[in-house]
């Protein structure tokens, strides 16, 4: 069942129409990403679902609750973390936790959070001594104190250093696996794959492509053929070839592209030519492929 529903969503500064008629639905306990380049629309479309900015059209539901009507129920089921952290320059981390932690009726502990989040030691550093990374990990921490149902994420990893992200990448996991609904903008396509179930990619406003990951990406085009010839083969007999669409020559390496088919004909044409194919790598669309096909086409 979704819990977060947005039809028709619409929204104008000034004369500039920033979303042009947004639809997306997320399930109960979905990872659903928004990708898209910068100025796409997609921060303000998870303001309009998380109630921080007013919709100039279409409808939105998150659990029900129309989130333009100020329903104090949203607060306790929706938590969010934005690009930015602005908190008090003074307020340490633990005291940040706690303050939280004080607008909800069984929040998570603050020492579990601190754990969790890599903070313990800096529990009681003053948050404008915080690096930008601890800012960030602060900061999604807070999205979280109150167990929300439902966790808007946007661009959490910014920042973060590899290991840090992992492990907020598997406390994510283990939070959908407990029925989180998680709505994650990034711009990084190695998150969404690993994390989303399904993905919306927003270009100029406007819903320009959607489906799982493996779908986007098999959506991109075919397949990319790159080895080390035992012997010279002729370009053109493997351009002749079914299901292939280029060959071009890189170095001392042969690189085919093509169709699904491509690889199985080109090694059947060396191995009848007595050729090896050395160093073979044969590698699949994308999800960066199908990200930048459907940005540029748009």
């Amino acid at each position: 069942m979704p819990i977060i529903e947005v039809n028709g969503l619409r929204k104008t500064y000034g004369a500039r129409e920033v979303l042009h008629g947004i639809d997306l639905t997320v399930d109960e306990g979905e990872i659903v990403g928004i990708l898209g380049p910068n100025g796409a629309g997609k921060t303000t479309a998870v303001e309009c679902i998380g109630g921080l900015r007013t919709p100039d059209a279409g409808a939105i539901r998150v659990g029900g609750i129309d989130p333009a009507s100020n329903d104090p129920r949203l607060r306790q089921i929706l938590g969010m973390q934005l690009q930015q952290c602005r908190l008090p320059a003074k307020i340490t981390t633990a005291e940040a936790i706690d303050l939280f932690a004080a607008f909800y009726p069984d929040p998570r502990p603050t020492d579990e959070l601190l754990e969790r989040f890599g903070l313990t030691s800096q529990r009681d550093q003053r948050f404008e001594k915080l690096s930008g990374g601890q800012q960030q990990r602060l900061s999604v921490a807070l999205a979280l104190v109150g167990r929300p149902e439902v966790a808007i994420l946007d661009e959490l990893t910014t920042g973060l250093d590899p290991a840090a992200r992992r492990d907020i990448w598997t406390y994510l996991e283990h939070l959908a696996a407990e029925g989180t609904t998680i709505l994650l903008v990034t711009h990084s396509m190695e998150e969404a794959q690993h994390l989303c179930d399904r993905i919306y990619i927003i270009d100029a406003g406007r819903v320009v492509s959607q489906g799982t990951p493996d779908e986007l990406a098999a959506a991109a085009g075919g397949q990319s053929i790159s080895f080390l010839p035992s012997s010279p083969v002729p370009l053109d007999d493997l351009l002749s070839l079914p299901g292939v669409t280029d060959v071009r020559q890189d170095r001392d390496r042969i690189v085919v592209e093509g169709d699904a088919a491509a690889a199985q004909n080109v090694l059947a044409a060396l191995t009848t030519r007595g050729v090896t194919a050395g160093q073979l790598r044969v590698t699949g669309p994308t999800l960066d492929d199908a990200y930048l096909r459907v940005t540029e086409e748009d």
